[in-house]
């Protein structure tokens, strides 16, 4: 944990491996039933406000008030990003399919938002309370046509904290995370690419960005799942 906050806290990002982190998430509640919330990404709806025409993006979205002490689900409400964080699609109120009652009381997505908690809290002691949104992505890939996990290009969330944790990767090649400071200067590139895989970034400091999917059979389903979550302090 302490060295996932001194690498945040130095370089405004880090990778973390998915050995270490599913040790530190070890620490803090169950993931007994990671294999129901892995498989809930075939239960996504398509992503229709994508200003590109594209049709490439499923997902789910939940709302929730995180404390060092208690975890509460918001009424769902919409996502909202002014264009100056995603000028493709920013700037109105998008109203995404809820994450079931399920995955959002899950064991899997509790100890998450716990770890979470601890590591920003760390970061960020004077807040006691966060707003945190929950995003379950999936990027698709098919014959001809490539999936973006990133339309909108390098780019910053408009938050606080963001993790990215990937869930799997099915038949897909590329799919490449890049970290650069606000004036473009590339500070490191890396690959999720087992299920654990994760970057913590703060939001402030860096902008990121993901290389778009490609099919490597494309007459196989291919597509890269992950799970975005956000903390922006109240």
């Amino acid at each position: 944990m302490k060295r996932l906050q001194a690498s945040i806290a130095q370089d405004g990002h880090v990778f973390v491996p998915a050995d270490i982190l599913r040790g530190a998430l070890a620490a803090f509640g169950p993931m007994d039933d990671w294999p129901a919330f892995a498989d809930s990404w075939s239960d996504l709806h398509t992503d229709t406000y994508m200003a590109d025409g594209g049709r490439y993006r499923r997902r789910r979205h939940a709302v929730y008030a995180v404390a060092a002490d208690a975890i509460e689900r918001l009424p769902h409400q919409p996502h909202y990003q002014s264009r100056d964080y995603n000028p493709l699609n920013g700037g109105i109120e998008r109203w995404f399919e809820p994450v079931t009652a399920a995955v959002g009381d899950s064991h899997s997505l509790h100890t998450v938002l716990r770890l979470c908690a601890a590591t920003f809290g760390a970061l960020a002691p004077q807040v006691t309370r966060w707003q945190v949104e929950v995003h379950q992505f999936r990027i698709e890939a098919r014959a001809g046509q490539r999936g973006l996990p990133t339309p909108e290009g390098l780019h910053r969330d408009g938050v606080d904290y963001v993790l990215v944790l990937l869930i799997r990767r099915h038949n897909i090649a590329s799919g490449t995370t890049t970290i650069h400071t606000p004036d473009g200067r590339p500070l490191g590139s890396f690959t999720l690419t087992q299920p654990f895989d994760a970057t913590l970034l703060d939001d402030h400091r860096v902008f990121h960005g993901v290389t778009a999917v490609e099919a490597l059979d494309p007459a196989q389903p291919a597509y890269r799942d992950v799970l975005v979550v956000t903390f922006r302090r109240e």
